[in-house]
């Protein structure tokens, strides 16, 4: 029995032995001449990825920058924020379409990928009672699928202020308005959850008429400047939303409305055209440090400023281009690109282009100062100071000393 165990131990360490030879040898065989590195490793050899591509622009806008030549539509640098400023998109009374700039300046946009898009008015082709609610709603379903849509599918905010013929404040005996169901059906798009426009609002009690919003440090109020009077209450709210913490904290205060300050083109330099009581408004805000004050209703683009309100007369895109009140430059349709730079003294800078040509407008283009029936205005790069001798005489002469002060 001794002999017996003895074979079989003997036996076991043999075949122990076996087997872990056969394990060494199996790992040589089986292991790759160039084996892989450890996780460690692979994560520090891994190369840098290659930087994205920019997004490929949508083909129908690819279209319009390809027909300006190669390299010819000029993309400004962009600031902190970036806005395109378009207004007076409408054509004839009760129009359920729009001229063709306004289709090219829209299918345009994201050639510059603003972060919003504001309109100054005028957004649809009201102010005429004989329209019926149908066809009302017709043509805000119109300006629905030529703008709004477009501006969604491409996730751009849209700020707006209504105008004259989108809603128009004038009021008639008793204080009534007299375009109350043009102003109803105005509200009735707006306040639609499906026509959110995608800003971030900070009061919207009385929108799309009276409300404020922001974008990163930059505080937006739009008041109802579809006609020329803005009553007490309201303007009272106005102030009291510039000084709410959130306007204070911003680094830059936008007003929109769609009736200007002060008169710059032909055919409007009339009251009634302008806000009234302009140096009153204009002193209250600057009073609250508001920048720009960005209009339309004029049709006629003219990049200003009166003591240290900005003011930015946006072209339009829709019907009826106007003459400024002097120079010679040929009335056209325009967007403007505004970039923001929080850094810089001016704070902001204007690309303004022409939207049938893509060419820009230049300053040098445009008349140093434009002087209406109630105030001047200079251009925006120019100071009252460096007026010559002759500016200032003609100034005086056509509006009287005082309104030709800065």
């Amino acid at each position: 029995m001794r002999w017996q165990r003895f074979l079989f131990f003997a036996l076991v360490g043999v075949l122990l032995w076996l087997g872990m030879a056969c394990m060494k040898d199996g790992g040589a065989t089986t292991q790759s001449p160039n084996p892989s590195p450890s996780p460690v490793a692979q994560e520090v050899s891994k190369p840098s990825p290659t930087p994205s591509k920019p997004e490929a622009l949508p083909p129908e806008t690819a279209a319009i920058v390809a027909s300006a030549g190669p390299g010819k539509l000029y993309n400004p640098p962009r600031g902190d924020v970036r806005l395109v400023v378009i207004s007076d998109l409408n054509s004839s009374y009760g129009s359920t379409d729009y001229d063709p700039e306004v289709d090219k300046g829209i299918k345009l946009i994201p050639f510059w990928q603003p972060d919003l898009v504001v309109c100054s008015g005028d957004m649809v082709a009201g102010q005429d009672l004989g329209l019926t609610k149908e066809r009302l709603r017709a043509m805000w379903q119109a300006f629905e699928q030529h703008v709004t849509a477009p501006l969604r599918k491409a996730n751009i905010p849209f700020g707006f202020t209504v105008g004259n013929h989108d809603a128009s404040s004038a009021q008639g005996s008793g204080g009534r308005f007299v375009f109350q169901t043009e102003r109803d059906l105005t509200a009735e798009f707006w306040r639609n959850p499906r026509h959110d426009p995608g800003v971030q609002f900070v009061d919207r009690s009385e929108f799309p008429f009276y409300y404020t919003f922001q974008y990163k440090d930059v505080f937006f109020l739009a008041w109802d400047g579809s006609s020329s009077y803005i009553p007490p209450a309201k303007l009272a709210w106005v102030e009291k939303a510039l000084s709410s913490s959130e306007a204070k904290q911003a680094k830059l205060r936008i007003l929109l409305g769609h009736l200007p300050l002060y008169a710059v083109a032909i055919g409007r330099d009339k009251p009634g055209e302008v806000m009234d009581n302009a140096d009153q408004l204009r002193a209250m805000l600057e009073q609250y440090n508001v920048h720009t004050y960005i209009s339309g209703h004029q049709h006629a683009y003219y990049p200003a400023h009166r003591g240290k309100l900005q003011l930015l007369h946006a072209g339009l895109l829709g019907s009826g281009p106007r003459r400024l009140l002097a120079g010679n430059l040929s009335p056209g349709k325009t967007l403007t690109v505004v970039d923001i730079k929080f850094d810089t003294s001016e704070l902001t800078t204007y690309t303004t282009y022409d939207i049938q040509t893509l060419q820009q407008i230049q300053d040098k283009q445009l008349p140093r100062l434009l002087t209406g029936h109630n105030g001047t205005v200079f251009r925006r790069d120019v100071d009252a100071s460096q007026l010559s001798e002759a500016e200032k005489k003609r100034c005086s002469q056509q509006s009287g000393k005082e309104l030709c002060a800065a």
